[in-house]
């Protein structure tokens, strides 16, 4: 599949309906560029990050319980 697109004054460029379309692209999403050694480019969507303030909270609380004397106090439970 091979789409146009111009590079307006301030160097945007409207991805393709078609484009949009086939990869699901929405409002907000994230595209990653690459140049190619080629001098070709390869644009693909990003996934949306994980929240690693949560993760690392929850990491935190659980690393709460994870030491010597927890393994102790918990081996006869």
């Amino acid at each position: 599949m091979s789409q146009l697109a111009k590079l307006s004054h301030k160097g945007q460029i409207t991805v393709p309906a078609e484009v949009r379309k086939r990869l699901q692209l929405k409002a907000g999403d994230t595209l990653a560029w690459e140049v190619l050694e080629n001098g070709k480019i390869s644009v693909h969507r990003v996934e949306e990050p994980l929240d690693t303030s949560y993760l690392t909270a929850l990491n935190d609380a659980l690393s709460e319980w994870n030491s010597a004397e927890d393994d102790e106090a918990y081996r006869n439970l």
